[in-house]
């Protein structure tokens, strides 16, 4: 699209070369795998990615699973469901109405955006902005948009939906240049939504990179975003000084902490001391890990079924064979590094709305969250309080860091009583 008009949208149909998919079966059949030590059991993840699980993933990817049948249309026509997307048999091209625009973004210059617009025909249907994570993608949405977009209940809150993947992630164009992190993201979403397809006013919903994302749009553009809901929120406490009860509270959290508040502790502490070296490493030098992850479809595999495993509630849902592939080919068709390389630019951002500066820097735009408890972290109501006007809470028995795609009926529910509240009624009026 270089030389295509700005704010200028264009029909796009997802296809990936016959080349690369011979290619991805060629190195699929040479793979070499690691040998299990003996006394790891078979349900003992604490190594990474289970060579049994990968083995039998990667045998199905190169002789099973249909690619091809993803991209195309299905013959028949798309039955909105909550199940696995085997059951529904559901098709990307089908499912989602795709666009690519060039847009200008301040501070950056060009940059090609590639997203999915599904509107509703209801006349009182919210614009909603969903943002993905990583390693997820746009499909993060697949199992959402028509339950949003037509409810069945004419009383029930409808919404345009807008899904756009971050530049680099799956069929998005990648940044040409350093730097591109949330908060110019976010300026090139906002310049999505407003500009090129008109919607002056909207609400968000972001987990993982997507909470980041949005909440930078909102203290960028408060004006356009009235309000948000996140499943991931990952501020920290306030300082002591400034909130000296908050700070006591945490100090003898073992005795005036609730059940889920310690539980909710003890997944970022687990998360800090068993989990989070693919951060270290994605955040300072992803393009040298990119040279074995965008190479080796066995490395990447491993790379991404191990936090598939770790972030997922994974005694409520199994990721069926063909999602966990197709949510793995969309960072193999980019060869991995671009969405890798999101990390360095996310840490290196300078600005005042900058990644770090969006959890810590208190904001009025109304705030809804939903807790999953196997998500990494959602912080105590005296947290949130010094960083967001939080006006819902939704708490659940199960889910994890994917919530629209492990328990998406739960997350649909959550987004149409928050959505329809006077809160946010008035705020979209407002």
């Amino acid at each position: 699209m270089s030389g295509s008009s700005l704010n200028q949208p264009t029909p796009y149909t997802l296809h990936l070369d016959d080349e690369l998919l011979e290619l991805t079966k060629k190195k699929l059949d040479l793979a070499r795998f690691p040998e299990e030590q003996s006394d790891v059991g078979d349900d003992d993840w604490s190594q990474g990615a289970k060579v049994k699980v990968v083995k039998r993933l990667a045998g199905y990817w190169a002789n099973g699973y249909d690619w091809r049948a993803e991209e195309v249309l299905p013959a028949r026509s798309y039955l909105p469901c909550f199940t696995h997307l085997t059951a529904c048999q559901a098709r990307i091209n089908a499912e989602f109405n795709q666009y690519k625009v060039k847009v200008d973004i301040p501070g950056y210059g060009p940059q090609v955006l590639h997203y999915a617009h599904q509107t509703s025909s209801r006349p009182d249907a919210i614009p909603l902005l969903f943002v993905q994570g990583w390693p997820g993608s746009f499909l993060e949405a697949r199992k959402i948009i028509k339950p949003l977009t037509e409810p069945p209940d004419p009383s029930t809150q409808a919404f345009h939906v807008i899904v756009p993947s971050i530049p680099g992630f799956g069929p998005g164009d990648p940044a040409t240049k350093s730097g591109f992190g949330p908060m110019l993201t976010a300026r090139g979403f906002k310049i999505l939504m407003a500009d090129v397809l008109g919607y002056k006013r909207f609400v968000t919903q972001g987990g993982d990179w997507g909470s980041m994302i949005t909440r930078s749009m909102a203290m960028q553009f408060p004006e356009h975003v009235r309000a948000c809901h996140h499943n991931f929120f990952p501020c920290g406490p306030p300082p002591w000084y400034k909130a000296p009860f908050t700070m006591g509270r945490l100090l003898l959290s073992p005795y005036l902490y609730s059940n889920r508040e310690l539980d909710s502790l003890k997944n970022v502490q687990y998360f800090q001391k068993e989990q989070e070296g693919y951060l270290k490493q994605q955040s300072t030098r992803p393009q040298s890990l990119g040279f074995g992850l965008g190479d080796s479809p066995i490395g990447l595999l491993g790379w991404l079924v191990e936090k598939f495993h770790e972030w997922m509630d994974v005694a409520n849902y199994t990721m069926p064979d063909d999602e966990v592939l197709t949510f793995v080919m969309m960072h193999w068709m980019q060869g991995a590094t671009p969405g890798l390389r999101y990390y360095k630019m996310a840490f290196a951002e300078e600005g005042e709305f900058n990644m770090r500066n969006s959890f810590a820097t208190y904001f009025n735009v109304p705030t809804g969250l939903s807790h999953f408890p196997k998500e990494i972290l959602l912080p105590p109501k005296d947290w949130v309080a010094w960083v967001a006007n939080e006006q819902f809470r939704s708490e659940h028995d199960r889910g994890g860091h994917f919530a629209a795609v492990e328990c998406p009926e739960l997350l649909v529910q959550n987004l149409r009583d928050w959505f329809s509240s006077e809160v946010v009624r008035r705020a979209m009026q407002g």
